[in-house]
């Protein structure tokens, strides 16, 4: 890849998404020049140089929507607003490749220009668009808008010419319903290990125990279960404290639990912080907790937090989903049963007592991270898109 150059587009905060910023830096890496069309916060530059990466914000946006069309709203202003930039851009100094990262899957007619144009164009499907719509909104799948994402999902499966899906169950239904076999691949989030380094770790004995979330808040990721479940183990553990750290549609009802339940001594929701920041808040944590639901959506969507946690050397409870239990198994972590907060807080109880299993599968899970890390599939993206670039297969 050296000399070549690439393009990250994407309707997200770069700093705060370790996926983009990975792919981004491994092509950096590699001897690419690489440019990231993103979100902004205030604040922020429009543009600035991060670790070897051109990051530009062209949209503000704050993780409130309320309803189906302010959500459409932002997504078609930012389509509209990336493929001008990214036109432009590609018009003035010529693209071999944009990645180009759903949700929505049809940001990936954005880089229409720079296809005409030569540029080969990769569809990394994070979250599987028609089950994510219907999770978020209520849609029925059997309705005329869930057909329809199915279609633009196959649509825009067809005009990238390469397809990466977030984890090996998805795979199965793109391919089913999308994309042929050989066009696609399986990518998880995997965590960076010069990044999520459990030698960060520094947690002291201070009479506190510690429990984390960090990431969004949506109601699929279930943090409401993790209040009520903290609510009845805290009074059997004196020193246990939740702190969650994100951004999302549920945070104000989540506030609003955490004073009926009078948990504000105990509970705290925290501002989203970037991920070299998030990295020491949860590696100084006692134990991660990944309480999603088991929905169509949730279900099946993997939770980077896990592997980041293990990476990290934390214990970790997580709800038995159906893409969770095909990852993980129980020596590596502690399941519950998804949606009950009681055996959640069985799960919590058992974390805040039994310290010398949490560290048996602390160290269990830390072999495993490390096995399945970025370092170790880095070298299959890149020969992907050495592919793409020089016209292979």
């Amino acid at each position: 890849m050296s000399g070549a150059r690439a393009c990250m587009l994407a309707y997200t905060f770069y700093e705060n998404d370790g996926r983009v910023m990975r792919y981004a830096q491994a092509l950096v890496q590699s001897g690419a020049q690489v440019d990231a069309i993103v979100l902004r916060r205030d604040g922020q530059p429009r543009e600035e140089m991060l670790d070897g990466v051109r990051v530009i914000r062209i949209q503000k946006r704050e993780k409130n929507e309320r309803g189906k069309f302010a959500y459409l709203r932002r997504i078609l202003q930012f389509f509209l607003g990336s493929a001008i930039e990214l036109s432009q851009r590609h018009l003035r100094s010529r693209y071999d490749l944009v990645h180009v990262h759903s949700v929505p899957d049809f940001e990936v007619f954005a880089a229409l220009v720079p296809k005409l144009g030569g540029a080969r164009v990769i569809l990394d499907i994070h979250d599987i668009v028609p089950e994510f719509y219907s999770a978020k909104f209520g849609v029925a799948p059997e309705s005329l808008v869930f057909r329809a994402l199915k279609l633009v999902e196959r649509c825009s499966a067809a005009f990238a010419d390469h397809v990466i899906v977030a984890n090996d169950l998805w795979l199965e239904k793109i391919v089913a319903r999308a994309a042929r076999r050989e066009k696609c691949s399986a990518f998880i989030n995997y965590p960076d290990l010069s990044v999520f380094d459990a030698r960060v770790r520094s947690r002291s004995d201070d009479g506190r125990f510690v429990m984390s979330y960090p990431g969004t808040l949506s109601w699929h990721q279930g943090l409401d279960i993790a209040i009520n479940a903290f609510a009845i183990a805290a009074p059997e553990a004196p020193g246990m404290e939740l702190h969650i750290h994100g951004e999302g549609s549920a945070r104000p009802g989540l506030e609003r639990l955490v004073q009926a339940l009078r948990l504000e001594d105990k509970v705290f929701l925290h501002a989203p912080l970037p991920q070299r920041e998030i990295v020491r808040v949860m590696a100084d944590a006692d134990l991660g907790v990944v309480p999603k639901r088991n929905d169509a959506f949730g279900g099946e969507a993997f939770s980077t937090k896990i592997l980041e946690f293990m990476a990290l050397g934390v214990p970790v409870v997580a709800a038995r989903t159906r893409i969770d239990d095909h990852y993980f198994d129980e020596s590596l972590l502690r399941f519950f049963a998804p949606g009950d907060a009681t055996d959640l807080a069985r799960a919590m109880l058992d974390a805040y007592r039994d310290r010398e299993r949490s560290a048996r599968l602390a160290a269990r899970a830390l072999a495993h991270a490390r096995e399945n890390s970025w370092s170790t599939r880095q070298g299959s993206y890149l020969e992907i898109v050495q592919g793409l670039v020089d016209g292979r297969p």
